[in-house]
């Protein structure tokens, strides 16, 4: 079960300009794919099983904002050929795609971070931040015993 939503609004990094944000919703680890904000669905469903169909397989379910790029045609096709269902959130309710919102904040703050440090474009760093990202400590399973 993962939950996906894009990043957009970023300076334009070696032809890129967006952020697509993948999360696993059991393990909270996250890919963050640097892509084009005009890219069609045909670009992304080939990033999309190159990047994670090829490493995790077809999720059983999908949590997703309601982006035009995954209410087209396309996507509901495209699930029904994988065998996956589409769950819609409202626009607006991030209670419905908390994790990936939490996971967005959190990637802009390391963004923020790698760029202001090491300068240079943000698409240069984006394979660290997910790596740091990853396996930082993020609380989310400690219930504050010991």
């Amino acid at each position: 079960m993962i939950t996906m939503d894009f990043v957009v609004g970023l300076p334009v990094s070696r032809t890129k300009d967006a952020i697509w944000v993948i999360v696993d919703r059991l393990t909270k680890c996250a890919r963050f794919l640097a892509i084009k904000k005009t890219d069609g669905s045909a670009v992304l469903a080939r990033k999309y099983v190159q990047e994670i169909v090829r490493l995790y397989g077809v999720p059983v379910s999908i949590v997703s904002d309601r982006d035009p790029k995954f209410t087209s045609k396309f996507w509901n096709a495209f699930q029904k050929e994988m065998g996956t269902r589409v769950h819609m959130s409202t626009a607006y309710h991030p209670h419905t795609d908390g994790q990936s919102e939490r996971t967005i904040q959190t990637l802009e703050d390391l963004l923020r971070m790698c760029v202001l440090d090491w300068g240079g474009h943000w698409v240069d760093h984006l394979s660290l931040v997910e790596f740091a990202y990853n396996n930082s400590y993020r609380g989310e399973y400690w219930d504050g015993s010991i």
